[in-house]
């Protein structure tokens, strides 16, 4: 193929005179191609036609008017779904392979004829002016805490102009959360934007919250911190696309950190925290001048943040030594019963007061309908009532380990009529001494196939021996590779 360069020097080698097989063999064609371009007086492009004709039959000729009426009603329609239906309406008619042909042509018309598509206007932005958030899900990591899936959100937060970003772990679209995260970044961040924008945020709004309350509560929180509070359109997440987007860039990074790390499992949530602060510190790092821009005009935080929680009064804890918060079930001490507490619900704890003292603090069920008992409040009158335990609502909950479990179906296998009334001594012990100690007995005794009876695990607790803690073994997967290298270098050595 000729190419323009050659031309170039054929025109220039013929102006000096060059006779025309001489111009055309320094110029690396033959003297009738340099003969066309003489005479043309034209570079290769500059001969080229605009290929605007068929060169093969149009097969969807018939069909096409058919196929425009589908296209304007629903402009989503994909070419391959209108395909299919004409295989299935007149069979025979279209091959397989003519697939692409309607793809291109229905490419073509909406490039020409279509409805336009949707615009996006770039937005400038300014230092300490805007910021944005929003709740993510993050189970698509797979992330474990001990083996046992950690479904979970982040509370995202992004500050528009260096795209700075921090985030909180949370488990709902809650108030709570939101009050939470919002106050977690800005007293990380040392400062306040102008506005903050987040989307509607209708999927915070949960049983216990209704709209006006929750609004309320938001631009209460906002007002505290003399933020001019935004959110977007219905619809339109794109109008928060700042955080959307960088929602991607943070679950990439960590999905590609989880990589290199070679498991997605970790020994607790704190552990998983500071792996996505490790990710969100790297990110940040690339944007440090613009960031240094935004602390110089952020505005001042108050002296103290607001309360993060949700406080729920008046309680009144009933005869079940229970109460019944945002539709799951906790136990409190005994000597509560009849008495009215308040509790302060966090993300991921609840804080229970009673006459302006806090007196117990409960980790946070997720969902709804489950129950949290711990078996400390209540065994001061289970022990005086063990007949109660065989048919207790909440008797699973008794069970601090498994080696309980065990021994309560030691009880049930050896002695049934006493079953109940010594395992309910047995988690006396354990609350009033030490439930390790305990759980270091019931294995001893097991061990030496000795009876699980309440008095010889007393006896045991009494003597102050130490019994070695019961260690978790852990088998590592070895690696084949290397039975690989042995054999090499026996068959070198053989």
């Amino acid at each position: 193929m000729v190419t323009e360069q050659q031309v170039r020097r054929l025109f220039m080698l013929k102006n000096k005179g060059m006779y025309l097989y001489q111009a055309a063999d320094k110029a690396g064609m033959t003297e009738r191609t340099a003969y066309k371009y003489i005479k043309a007086g034209k570079l290769p492009n500059q001969l080229k036609c605009e290929h605007n004709w068929q060169t093969r039959e149009d097969f969807f000729v018939k069909d096409w008017p058919i196929i425009l009426d589908m296209l304007k009603v629903n402009p989503g329609l994909e070419g391959k779904t209108i395909f299919n239906y004409f295989q299935r309406t007149h069979p025979g008619r279209y091959q397989d392979g003519q697939l692409r042909t309607l793809q291109r042509r229905i490419k073509h018309w909406r490039a020409t004829e279509g409805p336009g598509k949707e615009v996006y206007f770039p937005q400038i932005h300014y230092p300490g002016d805007l910021s944005a958030s929003d709740f993510t899900h993050m189970n698509s990591l797979g992330i474990t805490i001990q083996g046992e899936q950690f479904n979970h959100l982040i509370y995202h937060f992004v500050l528009t102009y260096s795209n700075w970003e921090t985030f909180t772990i949370c488990y709902s679209e809650s108030f709570e959360s939101l009050n939470a995260g919002l106050q977690n970044a800005l007293w990380e961040l040392g400062g306040a934007t102008k506005r903050h924008r987040t989307d509607r945020m209708s999927a915070a709004v949960n049983k216990d919250c209704n709209p006006e309350k929750f609004n309320r509560n938001y631009q209460a929180l906002l007002r505290y911190y003399s933020i001019v509070p935004e959110r977007t359109n219905a619809c339109s997440a794109n109008e928060n696309g700042d955080v959307e987007t960088s929602h991607r860039h943070f679950k990439r990074a960590a999905a590609q950190a989880l990589m290199l790390r070679g498991n997605k499992d970790f020994n607790s949530i704190i552990d998983y925290e500071k792996f996505l602060r490790s990710i969100a510190h790297q990110l940040n790092s690339g944007r440090a001048k613009c960031f240094k821009e935004e602390l110089n005009v952020l505005k001042h935080l108050p002296e103290a943040r607001l309360n993060n929680y949700k406080s729920m009064d008046n309680i009144r804890v009933g005869k079940s030594s229970t109460i019944h918060l945002q539709h799951n079930t906790y136990s409190v001490h005994s000597r509560l019963i009849g008495e009215k507490i308040q509790a302060r619900i966090y993300i991921d704890h609840i804080e229970i007061w009673y006459a302006q003292k806090m007196v117990d603090n409960i980790p946070r069920l997720r969902g709804e309908n489950k129950h949290r008992i711990n078996y400390r409040h209540i065994i001061d009158w289970l022990v005086r009532k063990p007949g109660a335990f065989e048919n207790y609502r909440y008797k699973e909950a008794m069970y601090p380990s498994s080696w309980f479990r065990i021994a309560y179906d030691w009880l049930q296998s050896n002695m049934p009529l006493q079953a109940n009334k010594q395992y309910v001594k047995i988690l006396y012990y354990a609350a009033k001494e030490s439930q390790e100690n305990t759980e270091n007995v019931i294995q001893y005794l097991l061990e030496q196939n000795k009876e699980l009876t309440a008095l010889n695990i007393k006896h045991q607790i009494d003597k102050k021996t130490e019994y070695s803690s019961i260690v978790e073994v852990v088998i590592k997967n070895n690696d084949l590779k290397l039975y690989d290298t042995l054999l090499e270098e026996a068959a070198c050595h053989g």
